[in-house]
């Protein structure tokens, strides 16, 4: 199964993402900020990133541009509560491999999960 990183300032969303990838074997790691995020990627090398969009300090779209420009292979998946197509637009553009929305819905979660990582 795969090490992915979570990466959200609500507790409540971290916990929540955790257990719906735990329960299917995966392993998480957790940054609740962007510059932690982009620490813990280098260091940890996850597999897979769920990078909340919006954040207090630095924006989720600036920590996806910074993975993606020092990592070209980077499999990020965005979650966000703005349904927007230009929301998605940016985020697809900026190199998110995929979107999903909040709140959570375990099937959703997976279907992403497993659709970046290929299986």
């Amino acid at each position: 199964m795969a090490k992915i990183l979570i990466v959200d300032d609500s507790s409540l969303a971290r916990r929540m993402l955790r257990q719906i990838l735990e329960q299917r074997g995966h392993t998480t790691l957790e940054a609740s900020e962007g510059l932690m995020a982009i620490e813990q990627y280098f260091i940890e090398k996850p597999d897979l990133v769920l990078l909340d969009l919006v954040m207090t300090g630095m924006p989720g779209l600036e920590v996806l541009e910074q993975l993606c420009q020092m990592d070209r292979d980077a499999k990020i998946i965005v979650a966000t509560a703005d349904l927007q197509d230009i929301t998605r637009c940016e985020v697809e553009k900026a190199g998110a491999k995929a979107v999903i929305n909040k709140p959570f819905m375990a099937t959703k979660v997976i279907d992403a999960v497993n659709g970046v990582l290929g299986g």
